[in-house]
């Protein structure tokens, strides 16, 4: 198992990438980026319950959830200073501020009773980041255990597009690289493991002909 980087480097490698793309980043990402408004949709949080993205960058998902859940408490993490820099200017814009709580950290070695206070989310998801974090098992280990009883890790990223044109994949892998997203193929054996040993509940599809994989990890109630 690869192990974690120090916050610090990870950090800097992030804001080498997301610099200047922070700038367009959400004008550029919305014709590729697919599903991220399904899982937002799909979060449906209880009254007054606690929703914490992990790799939130620019904020643009923690505003679209807290337009569609008014009563949620939101939190969002990010490795990166720059992207965390664009989400606060966002959230003052959108007058979100004193709603949603930001704090930066690294996603394979997260801790939510360090960052937050709060051991335990309502939900957690994670969009379109795992294909950015090189330890993306203990990434997602560290997602599920912020999970609190009964409730569910969300998560939607890119998949293997198995089901398009082979140019088409080539070229799409190719634009991926140059910003260090690769797509995790072992993506669904590893949320089917961490579901068989832990009792929860996997929900997992392949939308947009494989373009793009969704999940959604239910906890077991204690």
């Amino acid at each position: 198992m690869a192990s974690a980087k120090p916050v610090t480097d990870a950090a800097s490698e992030m804001d080498a990438i997301y610099r200047v793309q922070r700038h367009i980043y959400d004008a550029s990402r919305k014709y590729y980026l697919l599903g991220r408004d399904g899982l937002l949709d799909a979060l449906d949080p209880p009254q007054g319950g606690t929703v914490l993205e992990v790799g939130c960058g620019t904020g643009r998902n923690l505003i679209l959830a807290a337009e569609r859940y008014p009563s949620a408490r939101l939190f969002g993490v990010d490795v990166s200073h720059a992207m965390l820099q664009t989400a606060a200017v966002s959230l003052e814009r959108a007058g979100l501020a004193e709603r949603i709580t930001l704090k930066q950290g690294d996603a394979s070695v997260l801790d939510t009773e360090a960052l937050f206070g709060i051991a335990g989310f309502d939900r957690v998801f994670v969009s379109y980041a795992l294909s950015m974090i090189p330890p993306w098992r203990e990434a997602l280990a560290r997602a599920f255990e912020a999970v609190a009883p009964g409730g569910a890790l969300h998560i939607v990223d890119f998949g293997e597009q198995r089901q398009l044109p082979l140019a088409f994949r080539a070229g799409l892998r190719a634009w991926l690289k140059k910003f260090s997203v690769f797509p995790r193929a072992e993506l669904e054996a590893e949320l089917r493991r961490i579901a068989a040993e832990t009792g929860a509940e996997l929900t997992f599809a392949r939308p947009f002909r494989d373009y793009a994989c969704t999940a959604v990890l239910k906890k077991a109630a204690s």
